[in-house]
C-alpha cells in the first residue's frame, strides 16, 4: 500500500506543497490524523508547516510539538482572505509542505449560506486540496453518498482524497474501498485507520487538554507514526498536495490609509523596539502567533515569562501583553506567587500598557470563585461549581470576582468598536475577535471604563473592553490581522511610555 516519498534533496525548491486535512464534522479525528501525517513526514526529512483553521488555540500547541515550528491559525472572517492568503504564505514560504488542519466540517462557517470562517473558504484562498477524513464507525456503502456529497457540494474546492478513521476490520475498510472507488471519480482513498484507544488525547471543557499541560511523550508519538504509515499511503497523501510556486516570503504590511481609523496611536517612530512581556505558560498559552509577529514587525520586542514562576517582570519592559489559557486551574498557584502579582499591579498603577484577554483578564479580576479539584477534568462541565467566598486571590485590579459554570456562557466570533482612545487604537477602530469561555464576571461597577462596543453577527451586544488606567481587559480574544491598526498602536503606547519613564527616573550622581 505504501509508497516512497522523495527525500527531501530530491524536492525542487520553490515548490512547496500544501493539504488540508478537513471532516465532515467535528470529532471524525482530524487532529490525530493530521498530527501523525506532520509526525510521518517530518520523519521524511521534510519541513513541515502547520496551519489551523479557525480561532483554536489547542491544536496548534500540538501541531507546534510535533513539526517544531509555530503553527499559525488562518480565519477568513476574523481577518479576511487578502491576509490569510499573505500570512500563509510568509509562514509557509521555507517549508516542503504545509499540512493545514480543518476547524469543524468542511463547509462550516458563520452560518448556513455564507462560506466566511470556514475550512473551504480557506482551501480556496490558499489553492490547497482537501483530505476528508471521515468516522467510518457504524458505516458501509453508505459513506461512498457522504464523501459523493462533499466533493461535489462545492465545485471549487478540491476533495482529492479520503481517509476512513476508525475502521473495524479488514474487511470493514475493503467495503469503504469499494464504495468509493466505484462513485466518487477524483476522489481516492488513502488509507484506513483502526480504532485504537492508545490514540486519545484527555479534553477538558474548552477542548483538549493543552500540550503544556499535555505534552505528547516519544512512545505515543512512535505509535502513532506507525499507525499511520501502516494504515495511510504516504505517496498518496504527497502526490495529492498542491504545488505552489515560490512566493518570495510575502509579509503582510500595514496599509496607513487603512490603519487611519486606528487614531494618532498608530503612529510608530523607528528606533529601539518596545519591550513587551507576553505571559506564557502552562495557565497562559492561547495566543496567536501571528498578534505577537504583528507586534515584532510594529516595532515590539517580544520577550516570553511565566506568572506561575517568575518573580519579576523581564528587565526593560514597557509593556504587558496577558493572553488566556486556564488561569481557572492554576489559580492556587498564581495567587502564591506575590512577588509577580506585586509586580504587575505596580506596573499598572505606574500606567504601563497592559493589554488581557480572557483568561488574561481573570487575573485581573479579584480571584476564582470556583475551586475546580486537580484531575478532574470534568467538574467545569459535570457540577456546578461553588459561589462563596473568593478561595484564590489574584489581581483585584478589577473589583470583580470570576465564577466558573458548569455550561459554557459564550461561543463565537465577535466584532468590537473601540468607543474611546484605547492603547489599541482609537475611536472608531473596528476589530474582529473571538470568545470562548465557562465563566463570568461578577458586574462590573459602573465606575469602570468601558472601552468597547461588542456586536454578534450585527446584534449588539452592549459596552465591554474594561479599563483601569492604561490597562485594557476583555473576553474577546482579539486577532491583530483583523485590523492593521491594532498592533502599531500597542506598540506605539508602550513606546511612550517607555519615554516618560525614562524622563520621570532620576539621574545617576
Amino acid at each position: 500500500m505504501r509508497k516512497f516519498i522523495p527525500h527531501l534533496s530530491s524536492l525542487k525548491r520553490g515548490k512547496m506543497k500544501s493539504i488540508i486535512i478537513a471532516a465532515p464534522q467535528s470529532g471524525s479525528g482530524k487532529t490525530t490524523i493530521a498530527l501523525g501525517l506532520m509526525e510521518c513526514l517530518k520523519r521524511r526529512g521534510l519541513r513541515v508547516a502547520p496551519f489551523k483553521v479557525g480561532p483554536d488555540f489547542i491544536d496548534p500547541g500540538y501541531h507546534r510539538l510535533v513539526t517544531g515550528r509555530p503553527s499559525v491559525n488562518l480565519d477568513g472572517w476574523m481577518c479576511g482572505a487578502d491576509f490569510v492568503g499573505k500570512t500563509f504564505a510568509h509562514h509557509a514560504r521555507f517549508a516542503d509542505i504545509a499540512v493545514i488542519e480543518g476547524v469543524m466540517g468542511l463547509y462550516d462557517g458563520v452560518g448556513g449560506v455564507q462560506e466566511e470562517g470556514s475550512t473551504a473558504e480557506v482551501a480556496k484562498i490558499t489553492g490547497s486540496p482537501v483530505i476528508l477524513v471521515v468516522d467510518a464507525k457504524s458505516q458501509a456503502r453508505s459513506v461512498a453518498a457522504l464523501v459523493k456529497g462533499f466533493a461535489e457540494f462545492d465545485r471549487d474546492v478540491q476533495v482529492a482524497g479520503v481517509i476512513f478513521n476508525n475502521i473495524g476490520s479488514e474487511n470493514h475498510g475493503r467495503v469503504l474501498r469499494e464504495a468509493v472507488e466505484a462513485s466518487c471519480c477524483g476522489v481516492k482513498v488513502l488509507g484506513c485507520v483502526p480504532r485504537d484507544d492508545r490514540l486519545h488525547i484527555p479534553s477538558r471543557h474548552l477542548g483538549l487538554l493543552t500540550v503544556e499541560e499535555n505534552p505528547l511523550p516519544g512512545e505515543f508519538l512512535d505509535h502513532l507514526a506507525g499507525v499511520i504509515r501502516e494504515n495511510i499511503d504516504l505517496g498518496l497523501v504527497w502526490a495529492a498536495g498542491t504545488p505552489h510556486p515560490e512566493r518570495g516570503g510575502q509579509i503582510y504590511t500595514f496599509d496607513s490609509e487603512a490603519a487611519g481609523n486606528a487614531g494618532r496611536s498608530a503612529t510608530v517612530g523607528r528606533g529601539k523596539p518596545a519591550t513587551i512581556a507576553v505571559a506564557r505558560d502552562e495557565a497562559f498559552c492561547f495566543v496567536y502567533e501571528d498578534n505577537l509577529r504583528l507586534l515584532r514587525e510594529a516595532g515590539g520586542g517580544i520577550v516570553e515569562f511565566s506568572p506561575l514562576r517568575d518573580e519579576r517582570l523581564p528587565e526593560g519592559c514597557s509593556g504587558i501583553y496577558l493572553p488566556g489559557g486556564y488561569p481557572e486551574f492554576f489559580a492556587d498557584a498564581l495567587s502564591e506567587n506575590i512577588a509577580m502579582g506585586t509586580a504587575v499591579r505596580e506596573a499598572i498603577a505606574a500606567g504601563m500598557p497592559v493589554y488581557a484577554e480572557c483568561g488574561g483578564f481573570i487575573y485581573l479580576t479579584r480571584g476564582i470563585r470556583a475551586d475546580i479539584p486537580e484531575g478532574d477534568v470534568q467538574s467545569a462541565r459535570s457540577e456546578e461549581l461553588s459561589t462563596g467566598e473568593v478561595q484564590a486571590p489574584l489581581l483585584g485590579i478589577f473589583p470583580v470576582a470570576t465564577r466558573m459554570l458548569r455550561r459554557r456562557k459564550a461561543l463565537g466570533y465577535r466584532e468590537v468598536e473601540f468607543s474611546d482612545e484605547t492603547i489599541l487604537g482609537g475611536r472608531g477602530t473596528v476589530a474582529r475577535g473571538h470568545e470562548f469561555h465557562y465563566s463570568e464576571v461578577e458586574e462590573m461597577p459602573a465606575a469602570v471604563e468601558r472601552a468597547y462596543r461588542l456586536r454578534r453577527r450585527g446584534t449588539d451586544l452592549g459596552p465591554e473592553g474594561y479599563r483601569f488606567r492604561n490597562c485594557l481587559a476583555s473576553y474577546v480574544h482579539l486577532h491583530f490581522g483583523s485590523c492593521p491598526g491594532l498592533a502599531p498602536a500597542f506598540v506605539a503606547s508602550c513606546k511612550r511610555y517607555g519615554k516618560q519613564k525614562t524622563v520621570r527616573a532620576p539621574k545617576k550622581r
